[in-house]
């Protein structure tokens, strides 16, 4: 991505003659003395290669090419004995730190809508000896309260310091955690509970009021709430059969209880039951064991250089999704801080952020960040906002520094006069001292990695990994400024391609080979709850019982043996804000409406709203038209920008449309006026649809459909 360099011809010719003489001036002492030659031959380097000449062979990284890795320390082999050591080592230190509110108020927008606005203040800290004891004395009340080990207790819970301290204190105790997401509906809430058999669920004051009181009849084991932010109370309205209880109280309880025998995991227990979106809308609940997440997080600790005591970390994803857990489990295993937040207080542009006052990112100033694509959109369109209302010398001046730093890193060198006079200002939107941005959960867009890596001053790395495999598979190096690729297999797992005939992709393809992506090592999960029909599907164990998972997404090896993603098997994506959307249930949904003839959903990973392709039923596209004035032939009608959006119009307010998630509804349509048939090459013989012919077929109108940066 290039930006417009908009100034004076003649200032523009001076301002490239001084910046090309500092470079000259300044370039061999910054050469020798900045390590830019050692990180030139680590972006170059074959980072992970074949084990043998076979085309199905799998691929390992060249740091553990002999033996996959599967362990952070020697004998810590569940996840408790992993926070032992990490706070024998760092006793002392921060831990888990909370920013205190000083105020709240309700601000009125101009539109009459009314936005609750807050006033923070410091970070409250906790060491890692107070958070230790905290955990212990949780578990052993949860274990008075009647909790049995190798029992499931579910948590369903925004993002917080007590969230991983309850997760902390089932680790210890050998209870079964089931991880809901906070965003869930009630139907897929109660179906995880009933399904894990839980009696006792940990959870919020507000998720209670709001989500979960609604569904308690339909969970007929449940016995006690605990809240994690408020008080217990009798709680009249409720089933008899449940007790409420705040945290504080159960701690205190178990920290009188001081004989209650404790139940020790062994590393092969279940430490998780994570609940993941299917295709048909009901979730499925991975199974992850102690081993299985110490595996995930020691590959994941391997590709961050220097990670340690000095480090501190933002919290604001979910903890129910595999990508914050493993970061955070990540971050405590080597004594870092962590320091927590949520996207509306995460900047001091953030939706709950009264004007004014300080963001989470600029009073914690954190060093390491995961985010996922959707927050690095947002930040890149709010500067590129910024940057478009500039003076003309200002905005000449950023592009001019814009476009000779993306020169610059693409060669592998930095930038420190750019860094410290143009950039300084951006890179303080996350608190100016981050040193690692990792991006996972969805593709991430060439344009905006790149925009971060120049802007943020920082390595912008991409993940590649699944609940299935504790959110472990690749990683880029901190040294790799390419983009589009999401890195080399991590230490602790392997990845091959397997064939996929039907989408022509083949692990014997040159120069690239690609296929199916099968990720295997003891990261890769146990399978799923109570859906072992499934789990056969989707799992398989070889011949040397190495456990593998199929993971339905198609990649291609480059030449140094790191990954890039190309396209999906299935028709499960991912969109930019995590929501995931079957495609084939958005058609199997809209097809019967009279207005359709055949329609195909389509979306991108990097974009925020699903596309789709209709073609229309000619009676009753004609008869919308003479209902709405418009006039011409079939085929102009069918390029109508008019009638796309009253097609798309009908559409989203159909009844049929109401069985979807808004997400899921198109926002977007491209009328088609030739229906689709096998001669077309666009569907099978038996009419299923070619979604890869499709997708090129109308590349245009997805290009036109979603814009371009």
């Amino acid at each position: 991505m290039q930006i417009k360099e908009d100034m004076n011809p003649v200032l523009l010719y001076l301002l490239h003659f001084l910046m090309w003489l500092y470079g000259v001036i300044t370039f061999v002492p910054w050469f020798l003395l900045s390590g830019a030659q050692d990180r030139q031959v680590r972006a170059s380097r074959v980072k992970a290669k074949p084990t043998s000449d076979k085309p199905e062979s799998p691929y390992r990284s060249v740091d553990s090419f002999h033996s996959l890795a599967s362990s952070l320390y020697k004998g810590c082999d569940t996840l408790d004995k992993v926070f032992k050591h990490g706070t024998e080592l760092f006793k002392h230190r921060d831990c888990l730190g909370t920013r205190e509110v000083l105020s709240e108020e309700d601000e009125v927008q101009p539109n009459g809508k009314v936005f609750k606005k807050v006033i923070l203040g410091r970070y409250n800290w906790m060491s890692y000896e107070e958070a230790y004891l905290f955990a212990s004395q949780f578990g052993n009340g949860l274990a008075a309260l009647g909790q049995k080990p190798k029992s499931n207790i579910a948590i369903f819970c925004e993002t917080r310091a007590e969230w991983i301290i309850a997760a902390q204190a089932c680790f210890m105790y050998n209870f079964p955690l089931v991880t809901l997401y906070a965003t869930l509906g009630g139907p897929a809430i109660a179906h995880g509970l009933v399904e894990t058999e839980v009696t006792h669920i940990v959870t919020s004051k507000e998720l209670l009021q709001t989500k979960l009181k609604a569904i308690l009849p339909q969970v007929p084991l449940l016995r006690h709430i605990i809240l994690l932010d408020g008080m217990g109370t009798q709680q009249t309205d409720f089933p008899k059969n449940i007790t409420v209880h705040s945290m504080g109280a159960v701690q205190a309880f178990g920290a009188k209880q001081l004989n209650t025998q404790r139940s020790y995991p062994a590393a092969h227990d279940i430490a998780v039951i994570m609940y993941t979106s299917g295709s048909t809308g009901i979730p499925k609940g991975v199974m992850i064991s102690h081993s299985n997440l110490i595996s995930g997080i020691t590959g994941m600790a391997q590709r961050i250089p220097n990670l340690g005591d000095t480090d501190t970390y933002i919290g604001y994803l979910p903890l129910a999704h595999v990508l914050e857990l493993s970061a955070e489990l990540v971050c405590l295993s080597r004594g870092c801080r962590v320091g927590y937040s949520s996207p509306q207080t995460l900047s001091d542009q953030s939706t709950k952020i009264k004007k004014g006052s300080k963001g989470d990112a600029s009073e914690l100033q954190p060093t390491l960040m995961a985010a996922v694509p959707e927050i690095m959109d947002r930040i890149y369109k709010n500067v590129m906002s910024k940057v478009a209302t500039m003076s003309p010398v200002q905005k000449g001046l950023f592009s001019l520094a814009y476009n000779y730093k993306m020169k610059q890193i693409s060669r592998g060198y930095s930038t420190p006069l750019c860094d410290r006079v143009v950039f300084w200002k951006v890179r303080k939107l996350l608190g100016g001292k981050l040193r690692v941005l990792l991006s996972g959960g969805a593709p991430l867009s060439a344009a905006t990695q790149r925009f971060m890596n120049i802007c943020f001053c920082c390595p912008v790395g991409q993940g590649y990994g699944l609940t299935e495999t504790c959110g472990a598979g690749t990683i880029t190096e901190v040294w790799d400024f390419s983009t589009g690729r999401v890195g080399a297999p991590l230490v602790c797992c392997e990845i091959k391609l397997k064939n996929w005939e039907e989408g022509g992709y083949y692990n014997t393809d040159r120069p690239c080979p690609r296929g199916e992506i099968l990720i295997g090592g003891p990261n890769v999960t146990m399978g799923y709850y109570k859906n072992e029909g499934k789990t056969r599907e989707d799992f398989f164990v070889d011949e040397n019982r190495q456990r593998w998972f199929c993971t339905g997404d198609i990649g291609e090896f480059h030449s140094d043996g790191c990954l890039k993603i190309i396209d999906r098997k299935k028709d499960l994506v991912k969109l930019q804000a995590g929501e995931y959307v079957s495609l084939g249930k958005v058609e199997a949904a809209l097809k019967n409406l009279p207005i359709v003839d055949n329609i195909c959903a389509y979306a991108n990973s990097d974009q925020s709203y699903v596309i789709g392709f209709v073609v229309a039923n000619q009676k009753e596209l004609l008869k919308l038209a003479e209902k709405k004035g418009v006039q011409g032939c079939w085929e102009s009608l069918c390029n109508n920008a008019i009638m796309e959006r009253e097609v798309q119009k009908v559409l989203a307010e159909s009844p049929a449309a109401a069985t979807l998630e808004k997400f899921e509804v198109p926002a977007k349509i491209r009328l088609v006026s030739e229906p689709w048939t096998p001669e077309t090459g666009l569907v099978t013989d038996a009419f299923k649809l070619k979604r890869k012919e499709l997708k090129s077929h109308y590349q245009e109108d997805i290009e036109r459909m979603y814009g371009g940066k």
